[in-house]
């Protein structure tokens, strides 16, 4: 009896030839807001604290929902193509894909903690390891920016689990359900338990509606892509709303009044995650248009694919509150930069060179099961599914 979960997918997949049109771009749009809110304060450059705190989180909550979707589709197609999906691939692809650069990174840091240029206990190397930086009080600067790390990681370890179990259909319900649960988790939080208020915005159940909502759009992508009204209002000039919307509601995120924050914990972050998810789709479908032309223009494509290796290195040199020469503008750019490409070409690249003869020397030995319901073989282990050239940090 036929699957009625693949028969649902449909045909439509936002790869085209190899890769997702604009999601390198995006990052780079993201990264770039990243370093340009550690950038502001830093000496030589302006102190700009509305754009440290409206710019660094925006940039931080585009990768979530960006993450969701790239592995949300990627779950899906594999779905699509063997009925199943396999953790145990999965997770080879990722470990390879994220761990070596985070693990040299953290261990450079120790080093310099040693000689007293990086201070770090034992408790925060133990949270830098293990990936739980978002539940750690007084994190230093050094090892700050893991906290968003560390949030997708353990997306990373959930999602596919709960996408093997439910199955594409209850999985895109499960993330529809985050999105409404979320928003009241925060809003709990903040009654009830005021002294973990520090970890709302960090911890994984604050933000686990931001990533979502991309798992949520690449699981009604096959629908939207047969409604032509809704094509055409991500093409047409009334779509400007969205981004003003978001806009708005980046702005009320970042009020300091008490009643405004918390209509911010309710809907003001729900309201900015659809916005950044609909531009997201806008982007990806449309590379035609003048976004999506200047998202696909090739430097700035490189920069999205440099942009895991930049987030890592970008903090120890933009950081404002350092004395050092490495901090001042334009050379903490300069060195970020410098950092980012030796992260990218000497451990990032080669760690994927080797992750590719892996998964060939195991799709090789990998026995095959009978012909599946569409006619096709399906293997025992599916190694093979190619990851966009955006694949998400």
């Amino acid at each position: 009896m036929p699957d009625p979960d693949r028969q649902n997918l449909g045909p439509q997949s936002p790869f085209v030839g190899g890769r997702i049109p604009s999601l390198d771009g995006l990052r780079a749009l993201s990264i770039g807001m990243v370093c340009l809110a550690h950038t502001a304060g830093t000496r030589f450059f302006p102190s700009l604290v509305a754009m440290r705190r409206d710019l660094g989180s925006l940039g931080v909550r585009v990768f979530f929902v960006i993450s969701g979707f790239l592995i949300t589709t990627l779950l899906l197609q594999e779905f699509a193509k063997a009925g199943r999906i396999s953790l145990p691939a999965f997770y080879l692809r990722r470990g390879f894909r994220i761990l070596p650069c985070a693990y040299t990174y953290i261990g450079i840091t120790v080093i310099l903690s040693v000689t007293g240029a990086a201070p770090i206990t034992h408790k925060h190397l133990l949270h830098a390891v293990t990936y739980t930086v978002n539940y750690d009080l007084g994190r230093p600067w050094q090892l700050i920016h893991l906290w968003s790390l560390s949030v997708e990681e353990q997306f990373y370890l959930i999602w596919p689990v709960l996408f093997w179990l439910l199955k594409p259909k209850r999985a895109s319900w499960f993330a529809a359900g985050t999105l409404l649960i979320v928003p009241l988790v925060r809003v709990g939080m903040w009654f009830f338990t005021p002294s973990l208020g520090w970890s709302i915005g960090t911890a994984f159940q604050t933000n686990a509606d931001a990533l979502a909502a991309g798992c949520v759009l690449a699981g009604i992508w096959p629908r939207l892509s047969r409604s032509d009204r809704y094509l055409h209002f991500l093409r047409s000039r009334a779509f400007v709303v969205v981004p003003v919307v978001g806009a708005f509601a980046c702005f009320l995120l970042s009020h300091q009044d008490r009643s405004i924050m918390l209509l911010s914990l309710a809907c003001g972050e729900t309201v900015l995650n659809l916005s950044i998810a609909l531009c997201l789709d806008r982007s990806v479908r449309n590379p035609d248009l003048l976004a999506g032309r200047l998202l696909n223009w090739k430097p700035v494509v490189f920069l999205g694919l440099l942009s895991y290796s930049l987030y890592l290195w970008q903090e120890p040199f933009l950081n404002r509150m350092g004395t050092s020469p490495i901090n001042w503008f334009p050379l903490n750019i300069g060195l970020a930069l410098s950092a980012a490409l030796g992260s990218y070409y000497l451990i990032e690249q080669p760690f994927l060179r080797l992750r590719r003869k892996i998964e060939q020397g195991l799709a090789r030995k990998a026995p095959a099961y009978p012909a599946n319901v569409s006619g096709r073989m399906m293997p025992h282990i599916n190694m093979g599914l190619k990851e966009s050239a955006a694949e998400i940090r």
